[in-house]
């Protein structure tokens, strides 16, 4: 597994520890109290590590090269899953999956963003950087659940829309519009759950919905850190300053109104316990549609509208107004 940069003392006392135990079978140096006691140090040590982590640590938690990507929710929470492809007007891009599922014996269209997790798979998968065809895809998907009253299910995970000449070409801005507005009233009941990266446009093109999860050490920004830090203070190398300011954690953000309910993560995140995630994800999905299928479409819509609209959070200082007005004569008065 991936070490990271934060991990590496954890990894050195889990080293000795299990160097220890080894040694252990052959000649006991170390009763069972100094073994326990040894354990219980490392446990704490996780802990201590894991609770001062800075936005920028958590950012290469999200970005773990083990992280579950959507394609693992869909295979381990779906009972049955059968992809659909295409836009219909161009062609097909792997960097966005979806199909009919079911979860619990519910049905569901599932959409999400896929990276890929290989050299062949993040070719075949653009990096999970949708083009506009990924969009026009996923909103085909939607139509067609909303037309058989299925609820939809969006996972987020990607760096950002693909910035590429063909995609501007192909009307990328156009496409995440377009997906904003008609998700905005999509008669049928739509649960989102940030994943692991939630960049800019490119993943609120498939982000507007009446619940939205988000696991503990992932991020949701309207740009990159490395892409703050180069534009604010032309040097990429500040990425961790621009990770404390933009406030994409999930703490920061349901302090906002941006999203409904942070899913905890196993201690160190999600790559360490695979199984508990998915079965926190599995227990959202399953809390979300239940309380969603009590709501009318029109009050649905309604408060869907409403989430979108009341978003963030904003001061405004009254201050003594000074009003010109032109009399007929053309002179002025205060």
């Amino acid at each position: 597994m991936t070490i990271l940069a934060h991990e590496k003392q954890i990894l050195e006392v889990q080293q000795t520890l299990d160097r220890l135990k080894e040694q252990n079978k052959n000649n006991s140096l170390w009763t069972q109290e100094e073994m326990l006691d040894m354990e219980k140090k490392l446990k704490e040590l996780k802990v201590s590590v894991y609770s001062q982590l800075k936005p920028w640590e958590r950012v290469s938690i999200c970005r773990h090269p083990q992280r579950p990507h959507s394609i693992d929710y869909i295979q381990n929470i779906c009972e049955e899953f059968v992809e659909l492809f295409g836009d219909r007007t161009f062609q097909d891009d792997r960097a966005i999956i979806g199909g009919l599922a079911k979860i619990g014996g519910q049905k569901f269209m599932v959409i999400g963003q896929e990276k890929g997790k290989d050299t062949e798979s993040r070719i075949l998968r653009n990096f999970g950087m949708p083009h506009p065809e990924g969009y026009r895809k996923a909103m085909r998907l939607m139509r067609l659940a909303a037309k058989f009253q299925i609820p939809v299910i969006t996972f987020l995970d990607t760096p950002g829309a693909y910035p590429g000449l063909t995609a501007e070409e192909r009307g990328q801005g156009w496409a995440i519009a377009s997906n904003l507005a008609e998700m905005a009233r999509l008669p049928t009941p739509i649960i989102v759950l940030l994943i692991g990266e939630g960049c800019s446009g490119g993943a609120l093109g498939i982000g507007i919905g009446d619940t939205i999860g988000m696991l503990e050490h992932s991020y949701y920004s309207v740009i990159s850190p490395e892409g703050c830090a180069s534009i604010l203070w032309k040097d990429a190398s500040k990425n961790s300053v621009a990770a404390s300011a933009l406030k994409m954690h999930a703490e920061d953000l349901i302090e906002l109104g941006i999203i409904d309910k942070i899913i905890q993560e196993p201690l160190g995140g999600a790559h360490f316990d695979h199984k508990a995630v998915f079965d926190s994800v599995k227990k959202f999905i399953q809390e979300s549609i239940e309380a969603l299928f009590s709501i009318s479409s029109d009050v649905l819509l309604e408060n869907r509208y409403q989430k979108f609209r009341k978003m963030g959070k904003f001061e405004s200082h009254h201050s003594k107004t000074v009003i010109h007005e032109t009399t007929s004569a053309g002179s002025s008065s205060k």
